[in-house]
């Protein structure tokens, strides 16, 4: 562990980020939604939290990551930041508080800050919300974009599959992507897009990309806390990887439990006052 570069760093930073991705350093980021699970990748030394509108369909069951409210994003934010020490934390702006007027998008971005002290807020698009990302940047508010698949946009698209397998939507990705760098983004998070696109955005821009089912040549990779510990079973795309199966784990945890309340096992003698 001693090994990478940035490991022992006390607080990681925007900056810390770019120095990651210009000595070669990849960036490990993965969503939290709650305090003890966010304590818990803090002890690990992830270098991202990231709070994600996701927990619209882990945390409450929704379908899409539509429903879920300005209130309940910072309601999840606040628990992960007083569960950090060293990450960076950032928070999504959820669905209709960004999009389509500037002035709201800056209200958004300030609450989640001034609320919840998270270090930064992170929005899905490129040309279509570069007001947004300059209202909210002139008030020093650290700005994640987010391209490809976006899952606030899912009945436009109408699909979760692939993004920018044609030349004119890859085009359009690339010109977004320079756009949120020119913009003043301080990184962005590629999904579900051709690998070798990816590459191509990666080496067009100087700003890290951060990849979700967009292949290695990113500058980190990103996944779903709940998906990569096998706690959510249903949602298996070909880019995630279950790194354990916490459902078997819990449900045989309960069971046991269960079993030993019936048998009158617990509490034994040990156990009680």
């Amino acid at each position: 562990m001693s090994s990478y570069l940035y490991q022992n760093v006390n607080k990681v930073t925007t900056n810390i980020l770019q120095r990651m991705r210009k000595e070669g350093e990849k960036i490990a980021m993965l969503t939290a939604y709650d305090y003890s699970m966010a304590r818990l990748l803090d002890m690990a030394k992830i270098d991202v939290i990231l709070v994600g509108d996701s927990a619209a369909n882990v945390m409450a069951g929704h379908k899409t990551t539509l429903p879920i409210t300005l209130n309940e994003m910072i309601y999840h934010a606040s628990s992960v930041v007083r569960a950090t020490e060293r990450a960076l934390v950032v928070v999504d702006l959820p669905f209709g508080t960004y999009q389509g007027n500037s002035k709201e998008a800056l209200n958004s971005a300030v609450r989640i800050m001034k609320e919840s002290g998270a270090d930064a807020v992170k929005l899905e698009g490129g040309i279509e919300i570069q007001e947004s990302i300059d209202r909210i940047l002139s008030a020093g508010i650290p700005v994640m974009g987010h391209l490809g698949l976006m899952p606030q946009s899912i009945n436009k698209f109408g699909t979760y599959t692939v993004r920018a397998t044609d030349p004119k939507e890859a085009e359009k990705t690339i010109s977004d992507a320079k756009i949120l760098e020119q913009h003043g983004c301080f990184a962005v998070v590629l999904e579900k897009i051709p690998a070798k696109l990816a590459k191509e955005i990666t080496d067009s821009i100087s700003i890290p990309t951060i990849g979700i089912g967009a292949g290695p040549h990113v500058n980190g990779q990103v996944l779903v806390l709940h998906d990569m510990l096998g706690i959510t079973q249903e949602f298996s795309p070909r880019f995630l990887r279950r790194y354990h199966d916490l459902t078997r784990e819990i449900v045989d945890a309960v069971s046991h439990y269960i079993k030993d309340v019936k048998e009158e096992d617990f509490p034994n003698e040990k156990e009680q006052y």
